[in-house]
């Protein structure tokens, strides 16, 4: 039986691509298990949200996959969401969830310090984890206008309930979180520096 001080949780890098169609079998599972909706994404999304530094992986001494999330940003950066948290089925009980999200809301308001960041869930574990962040209820207009944010959603079984009600209801719970809190906890310095030159980067190809 693993112990919380074996996970490590830990900005994803480019190698752990290996991982990828792990998690994405893991949050389909998931999906299934609790017959809600989820916004399908591909591996080459996931392994794109890695190499930027956008993504979140817990994984056991010995290099097994634990858990994970990614990041997006919306509207040249104005919004940030925190997406697909996901935790193993042999890992749960360990608090990873929190550590993972705790790391991507840490990872996000770090690189984007004035984003409004916000969560579309209908889980009440990752409602409650937002709360304990600052995130508020919101209505779905408090949200991100950007369509390839809500293109994302056409992979999800209850988007014909989105569709329906023209984007301002769903079965997923929308909360926000006002970019003013205190981080929960803090990057490494290494992560910092990758951050910085992958900025740089951005920044030529602009």
């Amino acid at each position: 039986m693993e112990k919380e001080e074996d996970i490590e949780v830990l900005v994803a890098e480019p190698h752990h691509e290996i991982y990828v169609d792990t998690i994405l079998d893991t949050i389909a599972e998931a999906a299934k298990v609790r017959g809600t909706g989820i916004a399908k994404r591909t591996h080459e999304y996931l392994t794109k949200k890695m190499q930027e530094a956008k993504a979140v992986i817990a994984l056991t001494k010995d290099g097994r996959f634990a858990g994970f999330s990614y990041i997006e940003t919306w509207e040249n950066q104005q919004y940030v969401t925190t997406s697909g948290l996901i935790v193993h089925p042999d890992f749960r009980g360990l608090h990873i969830a929190k550590r993972i999200k705790d790391l991507t809301f840490t990872l996000a308001r770090t690189r984007w310090p004035h984003a409004k960041i916000f969560s579309l869930t209908s889980g009440a574990a990752v409602m409650k984890m937002n709360t304990a962040l600052g995130y508020q209820p919101v209505t779905f207009a408090d949200l991100t206008e950007d369509e390839a944010f809500w293109k994302g959603c056409e992979g999800c079984v209850n988007y014909p309930v989105l569709r329906e009600r023209n984007r301002k209801f769903c079965i997923c719970t929308a909360m926000l979180f006002d970019p003013t809190e205190h981080l929960p906890c803090k990057l490494s310095e290494e992560v910092l520096s990758r951050i910085k030159h992958l900025q740089e980067l951005e920044e030529q190809t602009r």
